[in-house]
Parts: structure tokens; sequence; C-alpha cells
């Protein structure tokens, strides 16, 4: 079964964003099955505007910034 947006909900989603990043945690349940955690980076362009970025390793600041919404996300995955 290939892909479906449409089934893809949302349930959850804090973002922590500083001068030139953007973090976002979010849960998303496909097709009303497990909720699983996503945490996406974006970073802002010369013309800031933001791009998606690839996560990679966090800085210290970056995961105090997200772990509360991290432990929020795990309290609505029940």
């Amino acid at each position: 079964m290939p892909y479906d947006q449409k089934l893809d909900k949302c349930v959850f989603q804090k973002v922590w964003e500083n001068e030139g990043e953007r973090l976002t945690v979010s849960l998303f349940s496909y097709n009303n099955g497990a909720k699983k955690l996503q945490i996406s980076r974006e970073n802002k362009d010369a013309h800031g505007e933001f791009r998606f970025g690839k996560l990679g390793r966090l800085r210290k600041d970056e995961l105090e910034a997200i772990l509360p919404f991290m432990q929020e996300a795990l309290k609505n995955m029940d």
C-alpha cells in the first residue's frame, strides 16, 4: 500500500525557534495506528526563509529546549 498523506494525522506539535533555525517535535499517527515521534530541523537560507535540514546531532541548548516537548509528547502517546 503506497503512502497516503491524508491518512497521516499530526496529533501533537511543538516548535522551538532561534534566530537561524527551528526544531519541531511532532507526534503522528498513520491510519489510526501507533503514535510515533518525529523531530525535524529547518534552517534559514540567505533570504530568511526556513528550509528543511538534516536533523543530525543536537547541541546542548537545542536538547534542553526540546526535551520538555519530547516529555509532553510521551504523555500524549497513550
